[in-house]
């Protein structure tokens, strides 16, 4: 069996990536109920981190550790990759050592090169790309909320970023609108936009993109690797704040959601992240959790 891969949303069909969120919404009621499912036992996971992070780290080694398995933390200033070692060397060597592989790293080529020459599943835990593990924390997150996204309207608010790629394909996928409100010079790449057709449109007015939406989403202005890009982008996003007077063009029942870390008073007002009969992104934030379990299981299961 050829080993699966997931390197971004697109690596799952459509009826796999609603078998990932059942499975996902299942694990955490059976975590709440405190059954215990060890399909992990004497499995190791690599984590390499090119990128810090907080969600990507704790979720998925507690979730290797919570399914019988154990996690290894690589960064480049303990391994050889920080030293100049080629990626298909470290990916000929690591992956005859662990049975999962994790990446968090800046261009998506290295995912894709460390891949091609993997004997076992490469998790995209972020690229400068795409960050396809959050956005099926964001799927099963309104699956729960909500239901089927399927028909919805989602409004993305800020830059083409790495999240807003894969809400492109996250459109694709789940049969929704996606409306990006973005400044000039601050849209996602084209061809992503293309591929998906008339499920994405592009806007400068973030109301009108919110207008009659289902579904909210932002992330920070300046992403990690744009520090010096800060205040050159707060002026280009001017306007483009989401606070409760932006959600009020929104459909009523409209949810809020953040991938976090959130800049407050920036890209998001404080009170509107904090006011729950509207935001999610707690649920969103723990939902890293179950999603990359169900999806480590799936990759386990598709590549044996």
């Amino acid at each position: 069996m050829a080993i699966r891969h997931f390197l971004t949303l697109l690596d799952l069909s459509k009826d796999e990536l609603n078998s990932v969120i059942e499975r996902a919404i299942e694990l955490k009621a059976l975590r709440a109920q405190g059954i215990a499912t060890t399909p992990f036992r004497d499995k190791v996971l690599g984590m390499i981190f090119e990128k810090s992070s907080t969600r990507t780290r704790v979720s998925f080694e507690a979730g290797m550790a919570q399914m019988g398995g154990s996690a290894l933390f690589l960064s480049p200033r303990d391994t050889q990759l920080g030293r100049g070692e080629p990626i298909e060397d470290s990916a000929r060597v690591i992956s005859r050592m662990v049975d999962m592989v994790m990446i968090r790293t800046f261009g998506h080529n290295v995912l894709e090169r460390f891949a091609e020459y993997s004997r076992v599943p490469v998790i995209n835990a972020l690229s400068d790309s795409y960050h396809p593990c959050q956005l099926l924390a964001d799927i099963q997150t309104y699956v729960e909320h909500r239901g089927s996204p399927a028909g919805k309207v989602v409004a993305w608010v800020g830059d083409g970023n790495n999240m807003c790629h894969s809400y492109i394909n996250a459109a694709r996928q789940c049969d929704f609108e996606l409306r990006i409100a973005c400044p000039e010079g601050y849209e996602p790449e084209e061809s992503i936009v293309a591929a998906a057709g008339d499920r994405v449109r592009i806007m400068r007015k973030p109301a009108e993109a919110v207008r009659g939406a289902d579904w909210v989403a932002t992330d920070v202005w300046a992403s990690m690797g744009q520090e010096t890009e800060q205040k050159e982008r707060e002026r280009a996003f001017q306007g483009f704040l989401v606070d409760h007077e932006l959600m009020s063009h929104a459909n009523s029942d409209a949810v809020f959601m953040h991938c976090l870390p959130a800049h407050r008073g920036e890209e998001v007002s404080g009170e509107l992240l904090e006011d729950e009969t509207i935001s999610v992104v707690w649920d969103e934030a723990e939902n890293r959790l179950h999603a990359q379990k169900a999806l480590m299981e799936f990759l386990q299961e598709n590549s044996e």
